[in-house]
């Protein structure tokens, strides 16, 4: 099942993505987003451009790095699982047909994730990044209609719909969409109320949250 992806990565994101000083954690979920959108693909492709003009001595063919990393696709996207129930339940989501990119850095099977357990109605599978980088970068499950905490952000966060959607302040987000937001936004997502929701978060630093409780149990859940 396939849908238009409506939410997509902010210009500064791609121009820091392109130009490679992007962090570990948020690079490896703008690829994932590429991959699957075709609108964020073009606009690399124009920023890469502008960017080679601007290289001395480099003509503009030769910075589609990062481009030429991503497949090749006609369209957006966006992968929907077969679903035995939620997130929440025990379902058989596949995400065969995902950003494999993503699949292959965390050398796991999008369709076989070790989730473990974080909270009613949330699991997680953390992965490692390299040694020395900072950062946060995981997949989290979250239970259909389940609501996560009130909280701002240190830096800089992404956030990639793989399955299902989720709804907050600013909007509703579905497969494909990302969510690329920063110090100065503060929201309170809510899972879908029948799909639940599937994603991929990467930040640079740890949330803020609102409540004295989250704030409390947040070295032991390590968000």
């Amino acid at each position: 099942m396939t849908g238009k992806i409506e939410h997509h990565l902010d210009a500064a994101t791609l121009m820091a993505f392109s130009a490679g000083c992007l962090g570990e954690p948020l690079s490896a979920v703008a690829a994932a987003h590429l991959e699957m959108c075709a609108h964020c693909r073009a606009e690399l492709v124009d920023i890469d451009l502008i960017g080679g003009v601007l290289l001395e001595g480099m003509p503009a063919s030769g910075v589609l790095n990062a481009q030429a990393a991503l497949p090749a696709m006609p369209g957006d996207v966006v992968p929907m699982s077969g679903r035995n129930g939620g997130p929440g339940g025990k379902d058989k989501a596949r995400y065969s047909d995902g950003p494999q990119s993503f699949a292959a850095r965390i050398g796991v099977d999008l369709a076989h994730v070790p989730w473990r357990r974080l909270g009613p109605g949330v699991w997680h599978y953390r992965v490692k990044l390299s040694p020395g980088v900072k950062g946060d970068l995981r997949l989290l499950k979250i239970a259909a209609g389940k609501r996560m905490p009130e909280h701002g952000h240190g830096g800089s966060e992404l956030t990639l719909v793989l399955d299902g959607a989720y709804r907050d302040e600013r909007g509703e987000y579905r497969c494909g969409d990302i969510q690329d937001v920063d110090e100065a936004d503060e929201h309170q997502p809510v899972a879908d109320p029948q799909l639940g929701c599937v994603c991929i978060i990467a930040s640079e630093q740890r949330v803020r949250y609102k409540g004295i409780v989250n704030r409390l149990l947040q070295p032991l859940i390590g968000i």
